[in-house]
């Protein structure tokens, strides 16, 4: 690098181009002193003086109690607040059609159906999917809604009932409830006693590698299981016992997750809605549920 590198006042006029030199220069390589397109000059103080308008008139700058309040009386939230009215409004006259209809009239009605199936796949999605899955699909220890096999029942009335006041929802006085002894926690029945019921269970759904029924097997159903489950397994919606009889089964058919079942009892929790969703939202998911394809 010569001596005179970014020394200022050796500007000199470039041979070839005319263009004066800014007097940096590094292995005899100059550099022109070439001014910006005049365009260019122009574009980047129009943006300037754009940005400067544009944290004026919305707010753009943080202060300590949040933000800079607007100048045009515009904000995202407030536009999306009028959207949302202005959406309601649309939808107010069909919505107030769907809440006073009865429940049984809505199916029949290709416009209304049309409807709750709207609100409610939005109500599923947004506070049921996270356990029942996207499609209502259930997982284990979390209903199947597609089946039609249904605990609590699976016609129009039971779904909403179930909706609105939940599943051992202690803060609903009215919730569904029921709940199976801790046979083997409670000592109600004995580690071997609880293995033979098991296998015995087993036979009525015809399972893989079921064992054959027996007197003894027969004996301990009757005596612990038959008051909920009925005498020929077949469950009771009333009680919320499942069907022993289907091969539908909410935490497993194999042996070790009946005999835990057995042991340790108790049973699932669904939070009730009534306090969370409105009337014509209830109504909807209601609607939504019992079409997904095993409604009663």
């Amino acid at each position: 690098m010569s001596q005179d590198t970014f020394e200022r006042g050796k500007v000199r006029i470039d041979e070839k181009t005319g263009v004066p030199t800014t007097g940096h220069e590094w292995d005899g390589i100059e550099e022109l002193n070439t001014p910006l397109p005049r365009w260019w000059v122009w574009t980047f103080w129009i943006t300037v003086v754009w940005g400067v308008v544009y944290c004026i008139v919305y707010p753009a700058w943080p202060t300590l109690s949040g933000g800079a309040q607007e100048g045009a009386g515009w904000s995202s939230r407030a536009d999306l607040a009028r959207q949302i009215d202005d959406l309601q409004a649309t939808r107010a006259p069909i919505l107030a059609r769907l809440n006073a209809a009865p429940l049984t009239d809505i199916e029949t009605n290709p416009e209304l159906l049309a409807v709750a199936r709207m609100v409610g796949s939005v109500a599923f999605a947004n506070n049921c999917a996270g356990c029942h899955g996207a499609g209502g699909q259930g997982a284990k220890g979390y209903a199947n809604l597609n089946d039609d096999d249904w605990i609590w029942g699976g016609k129009l009335a039971d779904i909403k009932n179930t909706i609105e006041h939940g599943v051992r929802w202690e803060a609903d006085k009215t919730t569904r409830n029921s709940a199976m002894p801790a046979f083997g926690r409670d000592g109600i029945l004995t580690q071997q006693q609880i293995s033979i019921v098991a296998d015995h269970i087993r036979t009525y759904a015809d399972l893989p590698n079921a064992s054959e029924p027996t007197a003894e097997g027969q004996k301990l159903y009757d005596e612990n299981c038959a008051a909920c489950h009925g005498a020929e397994g077949k469950g009771n919606t009333e009680l919320g016992a499942p069907n022993l009889v289907d091969a539908i089964w909410l935490y497993g058919s194999d042996k070790p997750t009946i005999v835990n079942r057995i042991v340790n009892g108790g049973g699932g929790v669904m939070p009730a809605w009534k306090d969370r969703l409105d009337d014509t939202t209830l109504k909807a998911l209601t609607i939504y549920v019992h079409s997904l394809g095993g409604g009663q």
